[in-house]
């Protein structure tokens, strides 16, 4: 799967025409609903746990970020080491989420689709998984991170109802050692940190509990 343009490895999807695309030829554009093309694939998502699997988790971390470790919340992960679920489509591995446990939250290391399978709701399906890991293990809260450029990763969590809580600026940078340019030639330099809160605490739990109207945009734990 390579990009039609340079033949890098491809990463996205065009949402209009399905061709595949590197990050470097995708561009930020508006596109309603019926110009979105999905595939009626069927799949299946569960715990990776074979040799296999972690070895596909593996080549999809270097297809995606061309090295095996991740930088999030300040520390170095290897991804194809932590827990993670993977999504298949029949018996070929097409996607992934790793995570792993920080005291009273969960975090993901890394989500990842391939580009020609995305549309079908795979990335929403693993996102699930982890929420429901975290909320069967009582975490408070589950984290993620992203880079700057990457709007469609900051739209897709916040549809799932994260938030962004924190920036911390040049961090993609300083890892890198230079500024690279990121989706659609955006400058690539910071990390977005964003948060879906899954258990209240305290005096915002006791509002909940006792008022039944809606919570507000500040409270609403999605």
């Amino acid at each position: 799967m390579n990009c039609k343009y340079c033949g890098n490895a491809a990463i996205y999807k065009c949402s209009v025409c399905g061709t595949l695309v590197c990050e470097s030829h995708a561009n930020q554009l508006t596109v309603c609903p019926s110009c979105v093309r999905t595939s009626k694939a069927k799949y299946a998502v569960e715990r990776a746990s074979s040799k296999e699997e972690k070895a596909d988790i593996r080549k999809l971390v270097r297809q995606f970020w061309g090295e095996e470790e991740q930088l999030t919340f300040d520390r170095n992960f290897s991804v194809s080491e932590q827990p993670a679920y993977v999504a298949n489509v029949g018996k070929k591995t097409v996607g992934f989420v790793s995570f792993v446990e920080d005291e009273d939250n969960l975090i993901i290391v890394a989500l990842a689709v391939q580009a020609e399978h995305q549309g079908l709701g795979i990335g929403h399906a693993l996102i699930e998984k982890v929420e429901s890991e975290a909320r069967r293990q009582q975490k408070k809260k589950l984290l993620v991170s992203t880079s700057n450029d990457n709007l469609p990763a900051l739209g897709f969590y916040q549809s799932l109802g994260f938030q962004i809580f924190e920036v911390k600026p040049n961090v993609i940078a300083e890892k890198h050692g230079q500024i690279l340019a990121g989706i659609g030639g955006l400058p690539m330099r910071d990390e977005l940190r964003l948060q879906k809160i899954l258990r209240q605490q305290g005096a915002l739990s006791n509002r909940a509990s006792s008022n039944s109207q809606p919570l507000s945009c500040l409270d609403q734990d999605d």
